[in-house]
């Protein structure tokens, strides 16, 4: 029985989803709250399985209400609001300080949520077994801010609209220089009192000589994947010799807004892949929701390739495309595979260890969801299996080989 509290400002929505709930064999609604101030109230008194949250809310909104409970006393939480849809950053942010999935009402409109039902018990099915784990209320990766690289990725093309400069407001320590892109100080790294030992980890740093390497990282995730690629990405050196390129099963509209506040967070540049896009060292390329992934190497240049085509497994994009894609560069490629549902990857793994490749899993306790993983990890195709925390690390060493 999954026991599930259910907060939404509106005592209309209240009502529906309770009894959308109450209708189902193996839920139990165990309270309901009425703002996010009520519902971390509720969620220490009543230790549900499941909460469904509102983003629009009184009081306290659904992400601080989220951020409050994800540190004090973790537990599944699923964001459902119209402003998921419209207001991507958002989403971004809830997943991001460990909301394990979202749902967008069906039109922004609560009379229509007989639409979405279905997606709705699914999703909170899937989420009420989800491990989750205990994050803080900042975006935290203090190394990032504190330790600089020891050399700093070279001039290249820059993005339209990239920042080059730290807004005025928030200044950086004494000590601490923006340096290249603005990235090397970030008021989002807060520093936060008795914050655990793999917060404080060293970002990895590229020593001596880097050049361009004829390497290639490609990440699959999924369930919990924005979260674990925050932690990953934002520990990734500037001055990777390598391009990383990741497919992370997300509904389109939602993998720029990921894209854009990684690279916020990051020494590294990270985007939103175009097709045919040059792969370049330094730069992470995140395949953009609902189009397939593929690695195409001409004449010596690496390119992105994006298409349409069939779902492959239920996913579009699929960590299966990518790897598929990517096999036959043999040595020369690094895979990762972290937390997600299902075994989207798997099949593809097998191609690159058959091919030479190197592969690295997320382990279990450090997983939202021991899936993805456990399928490549089972099959034994895992080269290294490694805590999230330490995975930026096991990339680079990999990458020097």
């Amino acid at each position: 029985m999954i026991r599930v509290l259910v907060a939404d400002d509106s005592a209309f929505m209240r009502k529906v989803l309770a009894d959308l709930f109450q209708k189902q064999p193996d839920f139990d609604v165990v309270g309901t709250a009425m703002d996010g101030k009520d519902a971390v109230k509720k969620v220490k008194q009543l230790k549900p399985d499941l909460v469904t949250m509102d983003v629009n809310m009184p009081v306290m909104d659904g992400i601080n209400a989220l951020a409050v409970i994800m540190e004090s006393c973790p537990v599944p939480i699923v964001m459902l609001s119209s402003l998921t849809q419209k207001g991507t950053d958002a989403t971004i942010r809830a997943l991001s300080l460990g909301a394990v999935d979202f749902i967008s009402k069906a039109g922004g409109s609560i009379s229509r949520i007989d639409d979405i039902e279905e997606e709705i018990l699914a999703k909170c099915r899937n989420a009420a077994r989800a491990h989750v784990h205990r994050t803080s209320m900042a975006v935290k990766s203090q190394a990032v801010a504190s330790v600089p690289p020891a050399m700093k990725r070279g001039e290249l093309p820059r993005r339209q609209g990239m920042k080059l400069t730290t807004p005025a407001v928030a200044q950086p320590p004494a000590g601490q220089t923006t340096g290249v892109g603005g990235k090397r100080f970030n008021p989002l790294l807060q520093p936060r009192a008795n914050a655990p030992a793999a917060a404080s980890r060293p970002v990895p740093v590229m020593s001596g000589s880097v050049g361009t390497s004829k390497k290639l990282v490609v990440i699959g995730t999924s369930t919990g994947g924005p979260q674990a690629l925050q932690n990953v990405i934002t520990r990734l050196p500037g001055n990777l010799p390598c391009g990383v390129v990741v497919v992370q099963h997300m509904p389109s509209g939602f993998t720029k807004a990921l894209a854009d506040r990684l690279n916020s967070i990051s020494q590294v540049s990270v985007k939103e892949a175009e097709d045919e896009e040059v792969i370049r060292p330094g730069y992470v390329y995140i395949a953009p929701g609902d189009f397939h992934l593929r690695i195409k190497e001409e004449g010596g240049t690496r390119k992105i390739k994006l298409s349409q085509e069939a779902r492959v497994g239920n996913h579009r994009p699929a960590v299966n495309v990518m790897y598929d894609s990517a096999a036959p560069l043999g040595k020369n490629l690094v895979a990762v595979i972290m937390t997600g549902m299902g075994a989207d990857g798997c099949e593809g793994m097998k191609k690159i260890k058959a091919a030479g490749g190197y592969s690295i899993a997320q382990n279990e306790p450090t997983c939202v969801v021991y899936g993805m993983p456990k399928a490549v990890v089972d099959a034994g195709l895992a080269d290294e299996i490694r805590p999230l925390q330490d995975i930026a690390n096991a990339i680079v060493e990999a990458v020097k080989r």
